[in-house]
């Protein structure tokens, strides 16, 4: 029977494949079903596509086992500092009402009147709208669900520097 061997250059294909479709949902849930992305929203869809760029640069490259092991830690280190800002998100989605910051303007609005260092720390910090759960599948809302495929992706990518379909050359 045949095997089917995936050496690291399709892995990261189908990691930037992953990418692509976390950010094809995300946008159908913004411009279809009208729900209207937070700012630790954005700063999960910036981590997804920062780690989708590497994945492709990554499959692109094709590269030996020293430019696959730069490219997995690379890639893991985006993917988990995504998940750090999806785990922000989960923390503010459980907090009780008491305890919820206060929400802030809109992202148009800080963009145009605040400044750079500002609205950074704005998208990273979390607003009270980011405490909001207005969808769920299985019970998970959505940064719990983005923070299950950035673990994914971050192993994914750790995964690499022990594919043994690599065929590297014995040293």
């Amino acid at each position: 029977m045949y095997k089917l061997k995936l050496n690291s250059r399709i892995w990261f294909f189908l990691g930037f494949l992953g990418c692509a479709a976390l950010l094809a949902i995300g946008a159908y849930l913004q411009f279809i079903e009208e729900q209207e992305p937070c700012p630790l929203c954005i700063s999960q869809r910036i981590a997804i596509l920062l780690t989708g760029i590497v994945f492709l640069i990554a499959a692109l490259h094709n590269p030996e086992r020293t430019g696959i092991k730069i490219y997995a830690v690379f890639g893991a280190l985006v993917a988990l500092g995504g998940a750090s800002i999806s785990t922000r998100h989960v923390w503010l989605q459980h907090l009780p009402p008491d305890k919820i910051p206060e929400c802030g303007p809109g992202l148009e609005y800080v963009f145009e009147n605040f400044p750079l260092s500002e609205t950074i720390k704005l998208m990273l910090s979390g607003t009270g709208d980011c405490a909001e759960v207005s969808w769920t599948m299985l019970g998970l809302s959505i940064p719990e669900w983005t923070l299950i495929a950035f673990i994914m992706l971050a192993l994914l990518s750790l995964l690499q520097i022990w594919n043994p379909e690599n065929n590297w050359p014995k040293t």
